[in-house]
């Protein structure tokens, strides 16, 4: 019996958007996969040309050059499960080609030189470093370039403008104006100089470089004439101010001058003040503006100074002190330091490229030290070459810079946050101390490249922002966003111009078209359609001329850079469209210059794309964002990451349309990537046959532990002979359903406070979340244990443990490592280890004899691996790495036993929980099935939440949410509301009435309790809520007696340490206000540190006597022996002023067989 394929469709939703979607998102981390692609294709290349070749300190005698091959990389040595499975970095051996030339004999040696292992990215935009899993976060820096900035004089208030060049590499330059009328430049921060001797000194040398600006500066009157056209001002002479107060006259001078400045110790020489200049603005070594800073400093001052010329050029420098003058003169505006023009972007494949040249430098320094140390002829290139400092830089980054991150990985949101994550902080960014309120604050020009809402909240807040779902960042590093071309005119014989409204002749306007017979084909002024004929005869008349037509939206997309923006007018998405694209009415709203106008629709240039497109990912998320408080919403973006993946979840009922392209780009789904067949469908494997007969088999990631402790597990949802097509999403991960991104559930919701339940947001929920499982959800912690050799001998992992009973052991296998699937709980053995001790090392002798005669009974203490206090689960997993096996293990380490602990933890009593629209709350009781209020048809709300949450916070999406949802349920329709082009009110009630629901959204509800109805008709609807990473178990802690500090002897603070609760200051000043003064001693002294009082304590509570006066606490007496050891003699007096005397206890053997640590050292069990 044959039984036909049948293809699976995945579930569509029902779409409440009026904006069509002209393009869609591009990938999500593209920013990442594209600037790594470019670091192996470009960057790498660039680094070795510019440090290459590498000569002698001589220069004479031998050079070495870097060839990098077209695949410098070569094949990983283990794949990224084994890289996570070992400890070992997915990383690939680079390659490159090393030529060495003996400039005396002419001989060249080439050979292949190895660079080291280095770091490749996956497919998921992720490094895998030791194991775990890592993002380069891109930096927002200023850009290289010049700025023009004022400052207010104030003595007469004017405006003085300066400017700063700053280079990607090398000296600063800041031109000042004095209130004198000076200008004046700083090199470096050093100190002043007249800008008239800078521009003498760097001419002579200048002129040997590129240069247009044929001027002459050796003279005053060559100065004066240079700069004749910008110093203009009849009562205000910068030039000639300046020139009046320069004692330079000549260009030797200059040069003597200005190295005196700079080298103010050091003998001025001619020679030695060129050499400086020289290196100091002309050398590309020493100073370069990068590809950006050119690019810049082109568009600023508008030159033409070739791209690969990245030094400083003559022209640069006078048409910035050109600009200055201007500026001064009142024409021109100030530089706005927080435009996104003059920010850019340092993706990854940067980042790692300037590790890597400083890396290259170091090594640069080892290969001139040894070309000089070796015999000319004897000198090979892999004795000169060290690769060491270049491996050194490398882990230096992907290991310890503050912009290598370890992933957030609580679900797949919060992945995708973090590689599209841009951060202002790190090596040559802002430090969270310095940054004022102007850099953290949001700019016009952030609209469609960074979010304006999501960000952390706290000392971060600003610094740290998101790429716009259509942001992408262009060749230069800058930002850019899309918009939809508009047209305003075509030539007369474009195809595009049928159908169209003609407005005649651009620079004709006032003329009748006529055709070659004299016959007015379309009179001055007249606005006529273009239909087939007419075009022919214009076409034909008129032919390749432009002509004005009424404007028009095409599909056609154009990237602009938030400079090239400023110069636009740009319409907003939602205004109508005629279905042939053009503007439905003659006056719209748009964007220009940073200020929102009402303008004819005829001077419109572009148009935005998308609704979407002023957002990030994690806000476009949120269904009716348009009827949120941004506070809230900042929240709600926030709060999605860090939802916790569920043991069964599910899509939102009223999503916004992106959840599927969320999903898929985030890399936790499995693709397929060819049409064809499913041949084989199971939890681990699924295999599917394309239509040449080929069998592409994708392997299913189960139980794994993400780096939030949070379960990553794989589930096939397609079945066997289920036809696919390339793209399908084939098997969902532990946070998405059907392909789609799913972070928390549905659930029926009521809005009413019960009882004070819910007082200050918190939340009542019902037990059927609990017994269903609804908000369950895996954690997986891992326990590591190595045996090592010490001085006194190896340790050993064995089963023999001294004073470990049977029940203790039961759960180890005969090597002493606990089963797959045991139960445990805290303290619980899950690897037994022992370690030998002893007083004194074996001597040789010792040994020997222990050799021949085998061991006696050692002496040896118990290390075993065991549960930590609170934690409990099933073992899942156990991985044993040996010596013996091949294994790579860490120097004097002998074998490493991992094991994986993984816990289902259902919802309780202080979780906290949230919705999207930043409404979060802490539950305060789970309630059962039967007392929580039910709806006329008998069904049981699942949460309560308090009305009083919503007035003041001002997040009506939630409401609105809750409506929609109601109705959608009760339609059994999945709905997607896009973010600022979603459902209306009107939209909302209509659905509801569809659904035969109360059109206002409120129902009776009847009191579980009682079965009576409440006195007010309530608001019920479908939610979807969070459950948050804050889990209460994480957090609650307990404890009788534990570990000590050494000093104070007083118990150590937080769950960690298993330490106790701090009663501080304030609470003494409670208790003392209660005058509960026995409570108030023993909590300072035997439940603290009293240390005899303590054990005694404890002894007399075991054998049920009295408890004993307390003592002295310790820190009383760490407080004595400081006054000591200031030279203060402290003696304490009891009532009948008798010296009481501090005996030292060294007989604390009161209590050893008791077995519990109150030793005062730490970690002692």
């Amino acid at each position: 019996m044959t039984v036909s394929s049948k293809a699976v469709a995945l579930p569509e939703r029902v779409s409440f958007a009026r904006i069509p979607d002209i393009r869609p998102m591009p990938g999500l981390i593209q920013i990442q996969l594209d600037s790594f692609e470019w670091f192996k294709r470009e960057g790498l290349r660039e680094v070795f040309e510019e440090i290459s070749p590498i000569e002698d300190f001589t220069g004479k005698n031998l050079s070495l050059e870097f060839i990098v091959p077209p695949e410098p990389f070569g094949k990983p040595k283990y794949s990224e499960d084994e890289c996570r499975d070992r400890d070992a970095t997915y990383a690939a051996p680079l390659t490159v080609k090393a030529r060495l030339i003996n400039k005396e004999t002419g001989e060249v040696i080439e050979k292949d030189i190895f660079m080291g292992d280095f770091p490749l990215m996956t497919k998921q935009g992720t490094f895998i470093i030791n194991g775990v899993e890592r993002v380069v976060v891109s930096q927002l820096v200023r850009s290289p370039g010049v700025y023009f900035t004022a400052e207010e004089d104030a003595s007469t208030g004017r405006k003085l403008f300066a400017a700063k060049l700053i280079p990607n590499r090398g000296a600063w330059l800041e031109f000042e104006t004095s209130n004198k009328n000076l200008l004046s430049v700083k090199i470096d921060r050093k100190r002043k100089l007249p800008v008239t001797t800078l521009l003498r000194a760097v001419a002579s040398i200048a002129r040997e470089q590129w240069h247009t600006e044929d001027v002459d500066l050796t003279t005053d009157q060559g100065m004066l004439n240079a700069f004749s056209e910008a110093d203009n001002d009849p009562n205000v002479r910068y030039i000639q101010t300046t020139l009046d107060r320069d004692p330079v006259k000549r260009e030797e001078e200059a040069l003597l001058e200005l190295y005196k400045k700079l080298r103010p110790g050091d003998p001025a020489t001619l020679d030695n003040a060129r050499s400086l200049v020289r290196n100091l603005f002309f050398n590309p070594r020493r100073y370069d503006l990068g590809n950006v800073g050119r690019y810049k400093l082109n568009r600023k001052l508008e030159l033409a100074v070739p791209q690969h010329i990245r030094v400083l050029t003559l022209d640069d420098l006078v048409h910035i002190i050109r600009r200055l003058i201007r500026l001064n003169n009142g024409h021109g505006r100030k530089d706005d330091i927080d435009h996104l023009g003059n920010r850019r972007v340092r993706c990854v494949g940067e980042l790692i490229q300037s590790q890597f040249r400083v890396g290259l430098l170091r090594m640069e320094r080892v290969v001139k030290e040894r070309m000089s140390i070796q015999e000319p002829g004897q000198a090979t290139p892999n004795a000169l070459i060290n690769i060491r400092p270049v491996v050194a830089a490398m882990r230096e980054f992907f290991s310890g810079s503050q912009l290598s991150q370890f992933m957030e990985q609580t679900n797949a949101l919060a992945e995708i946050g973090h590689k599209r994550r841009l951060s202002a902080l790190g090596p040559g960014g802002l430090s969270r101390e310095r940054a004022g309120l102007d850099v953290r604050d949001v700019h016009r020009s952030h609209y469609g490249r960074i979010c304006p809402i999501e960000t952390p909240e706290g000392p971060n807040i600003g610094l740290i922002g998101y790429l716009a779902t259509y942001g992408q960042v262009n060749p230069y590093g800058f930002i850019e966003t899309p918009y939809r071309k508009v047209y305003r005119r075509l030539r007369a014989n474009d195809p595009r111009l049928i159908g169209r409204e003609f407005r005649g002749v651009v620079g004709r306007e006032r003329e009748d078209v006529v055709d070659e017979n004299g016959q007015v084909l379309v009179k001055a002024h007249e606005r006529v359609r273009v239909d087939e004929e007419l075009f022919q005869k214009l076409s034909k008349v008129l032919g390749d001329a432009w002509v004005h037509v009424r404007a028009f939206v095409t599909d056609e997309v154009q990237y602009l850079t938030a400079d090239d923006e400023e110069n636009y007018k740009i319409a907003q998405v939602n205004a109508p469209l005629l279905e042939n694209g053009e503007f439905a009415e003659e006056r719209t709203l748009a964007r220009y210059q940073g200020e929102f106008i009402m303008d004819s629709t005829d001077n419109m240039d572009f148009m935005d794309v998308s609704p979407r497109q002023a957002v990030s990912v994690a806000t476009a998320l949120i269904p009716f964002l348009e009827h949120d408080d941004v506070n809230r919403a900042l929240m709600g973006a926030n709060m999605q990451r860090q939802a916790v993946p569920l043991l069964r979840p599910q899509a939102p009922v009223c999503g916004t349309g992106i959840e599927r392209q969320v999903a898929i780009d985030s890399g936790q789904v499995v693709v397929s990537e060819v049409d064809g067949e499913v041949v084989k469908s199971t939890a681990r494997v699924i295999e599917i046959m394309d239509d040449k007969g080929e069998i592409h088999t994708y392997r299913l990631r189960k139980f794994m532990r993400s780096n939030a402790g949070t379960c990553i597990n794989q589930r096939p949802i397609v079945r066997k002979r289920d036809r696919v097509r390339a793209g399908q999403v084939i098997a969902d991960s532990s946070s998405t359903q059907d392909g789609e991104l799913a972070l928390g559930q549905n659930i029926l919701v009521a809005f009413m406070s019960w009882e004070g339940g819910n007082f200050e947001d918190a939340i009542l929920i019902s037990e059927r979340i609990v017994r269903e499982d609804l908000f369950t959800s895996i954690h997986i912690e891992k326990y590591e244990v190595d045996a090592r050799d010490t001085k006194l001998g190896p340790e050993e992992i064995t089963r023999d443990i001294p004073n470990v009973g049977e029940e203790g052991l039961r759960n180890l296998d005969e090597r002493g490592i606990i089963y797959v699937g045991a139960e445990v709980g805290p303290q619980d053995i899950l690897v037994g280890k022992i370690t030998p001790k002893g007083e004194t090392e074996l001597t040789a002798e010792e040994k020997l004899l222990r050799a021949i005669f085998g061991e006696k009974a050692r002496e040896v203490k118990d290390t075993s691996l065991r549960v930590p206090h609170g934690e409990r689960g099933k073992v899942v997993e156990v991985k044993v790495f040996s010596r013996e096996n091949g294994d790579e293990l860490p120097p004097g380490v002998n074998q490493l036993v991992r094991v994986s602990i993984a816990q289902k933890r259902k919802i309780g009593a202080g979780d906290k929980m949230a919705g999207r629209h930043g409404n979060k709350g802490v539950i305060s009781r789970v309630l059962p099935i039967e007392d929580m209020p039910f709806l006329p048809d008998g069904t049981p709300v699942d949460i309560i939440l308090n009305p009083l949450g919503v007035p003041h916070r001002m997040n009506l999406g939630q409401i609105l949410e809750t409506h929609l949802g109601w109705a959608a349920t009760a339609l059994g329709i999945k709905i997607a509301t896009p973010v600022f082009d979603g459902a209306t009110e009107a939209d909302v009630t209509e659905l509801l009435r569809r659904a035969n629901l109360p059109e206002s959204g409120k129902i009776q509800l009847f009191d579980g309790r009682t079965g009576e109805p409440f006195d007010q008709p309530i608001t019920v609807g479908y939610t979807y809520m969070l459950k948050l990473a804050h889990l209460v178990e994480d957090k609650v802690h307990a404890r009788s007696t534990g570990p000590y500090s050494l000093i104070t002897q007083q118990p150590l603070g937080g769950k960690a340490q298993f330490g106790g609760q701090r009663f501080g200051e304030m609470e003494v000043w409670a208790l003392e206000a209660y005058g509960a003064a026995y409570i108030l001693q023993e909590i300072l002294t035997v439940k603290s540190d009293d240390v005899v009082g303590r054990v005694k304590t404890y002894e007399a509570i075991v054998k049920g006597e009295n408890i004993i006066e307390p003592g002295v606490p310790e820190s009383f007496k760490v407080l004595v022996k400081e006054l000591q050891s200031l030279g203060i003699n402290v003696e304490v007096l009891n009532e009948d002023d008798q010296k009481i005397q501090f005996v030292e206890d060294s007989s604390n053997d009161v209590m050893p067989e008791l077995g519990i640590n109150l030793s005062g050292f730490e970690g002692d069990q």
